[in-house]
């Protein structure tokens, strides 16, 4: 009964820590691919894009 929590902390922790690791891959592909005005290759350069807010809409132009 007390091996229950630690199993779901420890679940919890390495999702959380898989997430973290796939959202540092993703900057840094995007950040070598100088992309950000063209679609995420990836899904880590798109888990990137959605958990750090840097994104752009169709019809934004860069000036």
């Amino acid at each position: 009964m007390t091996t229950v929590p630690l199993i779901i902390a420890g679940v919890l922790g390495v999702t959380l820590l898989v997430g973290y690791a796939m959202v540092l891959a993703g900057i840094r592909r995007e950040d070598k691919a100088l992309s950000l005005h063209e679609r995420p290759d990836g899904a880590s350069a798109s888990l990137a894009r959605k958990v750090t807010g840097c994104y752009v809409r169709k019809g934004v132009s860069w000036t």
